[in-house]
């Protein structure tokens, strides 16, 4: 069965979420830094009349630096909303999710927050879990 994802690039890689997981794509703007949060934590943004955590995905996968991202999905994971910074978007489709295969090879955080590959035009693309990438969640596979 055939469900929608959301196809988007995140730490320079192509991937697909689940729209179940997104509610809503924005552009993030000022962002306040909190002292002594997680590393993958960038700050707190105002988004609607509401706070959301922001997340910089690119250090919650274990790359260096700091991603230069300004649109976000916004995600909401036990009560909490959060924005977890994306490369780009690219489009919107219905896809099979397929079980990640032997052969595939990831690192640690990638392989944390895979949850399967959806094929486009040929294409294997990794499909993650949005909140195995925020911090002090884990996810059951």
């Amino acid at each position: 069965m055939s469900n929608l994802y959301l196809i988007a690039h995140v730490a320079g890689r192509t991937v697909a979420i689940d729209s179940d997981q997104v509610e809503s794509v924005v552009d993030i703007g000022e962002v306040t830094a909190v002292p002594r949060a997680s590393r993958h934590v960038r700050g707190l943004a105002a988004l609607r009349s509401r706070v959301v955590t922001v997340v910089d995905t690119q250090s919650a996968l274990g790359q260096e630096g700091q991603s230069a991202a300004t649109r976000a999905v916004i995600t909401q994971v036990d009560g909490h909303h959060y924005a977890l910074l994306v490369d780009q978007l690219d489009d919107v489709a219905p896809f099979e999710l397929r079980p990640l295969g032997g052969g595939v090879t990831l690192d640690k955080a990638w392989r944390a927050a895979g949850r399967g590959i959806v094929e486009r035009d040929g294409e294997p693309i990794l499909a993650i879990d949005l909140a195995a990438l925020v911090p002090g969640q884990s996810t059951a596979h």
